[in-house]
């Protein structure tokens, strides 16, 4: 029988999970008020008066703003300084200066994607999902609750949405783009072409072209997407509308960002192929395809925390998509039953990776 004290651990475990959507919920709530920017135009630490009316938010509230500013600096969002003149001081942390709206970064556009009621209520859905027997057909959580619709129509008919989603891509690309310049430039070396597959507006293709000026980058996405958008002759970035499960442009290299875990299986071998005439196309010369996605398990170091944050992916992608986190076995079926001969992981990127495959 378990002791007093294993009890209360055990009780204390499941509250912890129980309540870790508050803290989210919580996160969330700053970044909307405007929080972080409240704290970085203050010069030196700002105290909680001084942060009420920077806000603009009534007085009277002042009691509950410190209750939230008290989780979300335990959260590690704020640093707490030594009380001056009695007077609790607040300024950003490293993660916290990745919330600014108009840092380059921003991590927070993703944050607010991911507590969206739109990603949030299929989760309500999900032991209805588990018992019904109709998953094989690719129905989701997501469908389920949105009207039999997968993310991508639901986008399509949901600018709103589709804005707060595609700018958090956007951020996430120009962080990506700045490890990958600096810790990943031995992939990118001698490539000549580079087609980024569903890259979007071109974020990561012209961090690629304004590093390595050498090569001409092209951005493969759906009209509505790229219809519009200048092509940036002094970055060499082009952009050209279609559909990556039907054709994609020959070049030496073609890059996947974040776009494997989207799919099952099957229509993953189908992208690949695809791929893998992209890069055999020109004169003989055997090219590469660029993967940029969670590899599950592949670090051996990586924390308890990372590890948790790739299998939450994981399960956002089965209640939204047909697609799944995989480890570094899923993926070596998938390159060699699409044709593949080798791949290299390279873990330069935290819970993800920059994963090369060769014909």
């Amino acid at each position: 029988m378990d002791n007093t004290s294993s009890l209360l651990q055990a009780q204390s475990h499941i509250w912890h999970h129980a309540f870790n959507f508050v803290t989210s919920m919580s996160i969330k709530c700053a970044v909307q008020l405007g929080l972080p920017e409240a704290v970085q135009a203050h010069s030196g630490p700002i105290s909680l008066p001084e942060l009420i009316s920077a806000l603009s938010l009534p007085p009277a509230k002042a009691p509950y703003l410190h209750r939230l500013l008290r989780l979300v600096a335990h959260s590690g969002f704020l640093s707490l300084h030594n009380k001056l003149n009695d007077v609790e001081r607040y300024s950003l942390t490293p993660a916290g200066r990745l919330l600014l709206r108009d840092n380059p970064h921003n991590a927070g556009s993703l944050l607010l994607a991911v507590l969206d009621p739109v990603l949030t209520e299929p989760f309500h859905r999900m032991s209805a999902w588990f018992r019904s027997e109709d998953n094989d057909d690719g129905t989701t959580p997501f469908s389920a609750t949105h009207g039999g619709k997968m993310v991508w129509e639901y986008m399509a008919m949901e600018p709103g949405f589709a804005t707060l989603f595609n700018d958090a891509m956007a951020r996430d690309s120009c962080l990506i783009a700045k490890v990958v310049v600096k810790e990943g430039r031995a992939a990118f070396q001698g490539v000549g072409s580079l087609v980024d597959v569903a890259g979007g507006t071109g974020i990561m293709a012209k961090a690629l072209a304004k590093a390595f000026p050498e090569m001409i980058c092209t951005v493969l996405d759906l009209p509505h997407v790229v219809s519009g958008l200048k092509e940036d002759g002094g970055n060499n970035v082009k952009y050209v509308a279609g559909d990556m499960f039907e054709s994609i442009p020959a070049a030496d290299a073609v890059l996947l960002k974040w776009i494997m875990h989207d799919w099952d299986d099957e229509k993953c071998v189908k992208i690949l192929r695809k791929c893998r005439t992209a890069v055999t196309a020109g004169e003989g010369k055997a090219g590469q395809v660029i993967i940029i996605d969670m590899v599950l398990g592949n670090l051996q170091s990586l924390d308890e925390k990372l590890r948790g944050v790739q299998y939450a992916f994981d399960m956002e992608m089965m209640v939204s998509s047909t697609g799944k986190e995989r480890n570094e076995e899923e993926f070596a079926k998938l390159f060699f039953d699409a044709g593949f001969s080798s791949y290299h992981i390279n873990p330069i990127l935290g819970t993800r990776a920059l994963i090369q495959v060769y014909p």
